[in-house]
């Protein structure tokens, strides 16, 4: 990342209100920048729902799956490294010898991984009220997946899209027979206002040149604002009792960094002001997860548990319905290969 896009990536924080991320001065919600998962979860009995957390292993996915686990929610762990899932479910149970914690494998960059893990999880027989949609990478140097799409893209829109798309059918039952309203999450992030000038790069998403770390991360967090807005879209058509809701969860040094220690470290010190503890990054997750003041509201975008209106880019229903035709056709090429 060169400078000049730390400094534009960091203007972009202005319109959210410098004072407020500084202060942590609460907004509409009664949260702010400030709020720990366990505060703005406090209250809630999650002992009726069930959870799947991908990327629960580490950071704020791990804090994501303690408080839902705190809040007696069963959390089921996806994580790439069972290893680790497996280290982080002890911990959780550790802590509180009665939550329900199991761990499955999923690797979001191989969609073959994706349709193993539906598979393992639907062989539990269990429902699904929560999918938490935040395992990622971050600043990755050019790649391609198992299925020959730019990793970044590839793990942190198209293997979610798949998921989602695969444990939609038991989120609908789930709903349909408890009468819980289900709930999405899609961790985007404030990185969705600085992707390629076209947003998608739908007839380059692969291409070495031109490629740009920082802007190719940018696109797959858009990716995910517009995958969370059609969705909502759809299953409000349907009748559906679920929302979809996407957040930024704010900057927080977690595992997500390792691929560019020197440029997190340059960029961090721009943005000092900004970042966040683990527990205060879980928080808008928490919330727009399990806070009753969330009933009903769908396609919409939050940050620090608050709403706010995204990019230009975001809000295109025609870009995210192209986006959507494009994750399908790469998926069936995949399949197909």
């Amino acid at each position: 990342m060169h400078l000049c896009s730390s400094l534009s990536f960091t203007l972009q924080v202005s319109e959210m209100g410098i004072f407020a991320l500084m202060t942590g001065r609460p907004g509409p919600s009664g949260f702010g920048s400030a709020s720990t998962a366990e505060q703005v979860t406090e209250g809630v009995d999650a002992s009726n729902l069930t959870a799947i957390v991908t990327g629960g292993a580490s950071g704020i996915g791990f804090e994501t799956a303690r408080v839902l686990a705190l809040r007696r929610a069963h959390v089921i762990i996806a994580a790439r490294n069972i290893e680790a899932a497996n280290e982080a479910k002890q911990a959780i149970i550790k802590e509180n010898i009665s939550a329900r914690v199991d761990v499955l494998k999923l690797d979001l960059c191989s969609l073959k991984s994706v349709r193993a893990f539906v598979d393992s999880f639907n062989a539990l027989d269990l429902p699904l009220n929560l999918l938490i949609n935040n395992a990622g990478v971050m600043f990755c140097s050019h790649q391609l997946s198992e299925d020959g799409v730019e990793v970044q893209f590839a793990t942190n829109h198209l293997g979610h899209f798949l998921l989602t798309n695969l444990l939609l059918d038991k989120m609908k039952n789930t709903a349909r027979t408890t009468g819980v309203e289900g709930r999405i999450v899609i961790l985007s992030s404030l990185a969705h206002t600085t992707p390629y000038q076209e947003g998608i790069r739908f007839d380059k998403i692969n291409d070495r040149i031109g490629y740009s770390e920082l802007k190719a991360y940018g696109q797959s967090k858009l990716a995910n604002l517009l995958h969370s807005n059609e969705l909502s879209r759809r299953l409000q058509e349907e009748g559906v009792n679920i929302t979809v809701n996407s957040v930024h969860p704010g900057l927080i040094m977690t595992p997500l960094m390792r691929h560019s220690p020197l440029l997190m470290k340059t960029f961090k010190l721009f943005t000092f002001w900004m970042w966040k503890n683990v527990p205060q990054g879980a928080a808008t997750t928490s919330y727009v997860a399990l806070h009753p003041k969330m009933k009903g509201v769908t396609g919409k975008y939050f940050v620090d548990c608050n709403e706010m209106k995204p990019s230009s880019h975001a809000g295109d229903e025609k870009l995210a319905k192209k986006l959507w035709d494009f994750s399908n056709k790469l998926i069936d090429g995949a399949s197909k290969s």
